[in-house]
């Protein structure tokens, strides 16, 4: 069972001030291929799952960004942690 749901917006700085679109997709992407459940919002995308994974993710996110060039990165992060579970169905059921 998850035990956090971690949120985090990727501002990437580019290196010739180029859409940060294609980036935000790469970001996404990391996240969809480390398998774990998440949803994409409009200014920023959640995960569920262990905190250490999570975070692994966030940082795995972090490196893609460079690695494509971005000269600096910027990672706005909400974390809810609950050891007897967290689930974005449960927080989001009663507006669905």
């Amino acid at each position: 069972m998850a035990n956090a749901l971690v949120s985090i917006q990727i501002i990437p700085k580019t290196p010739n001030g180029e859409d940060v679109i294609p980036y935000v997709d790469a970001a996404i992407e990391v996240i969809d291929q480390a398998g774990v459940p998440y949803r994409v919002a409009p200014l920023e995308t959640t995960m569920e799952g262990e905190l250490s994974e999570l975070l692994q993710i966030i940082e795995a996110m972090n490196t893609r960004m460079t690695e494509l060039g971005a000269v600096s990165v910027i990672s706005q992060v909400k974390i809810y942690m609950n050891p007897e579970g967290a689930s974005m169905d449960k927080l989001t059921e009663k507006y669905e």
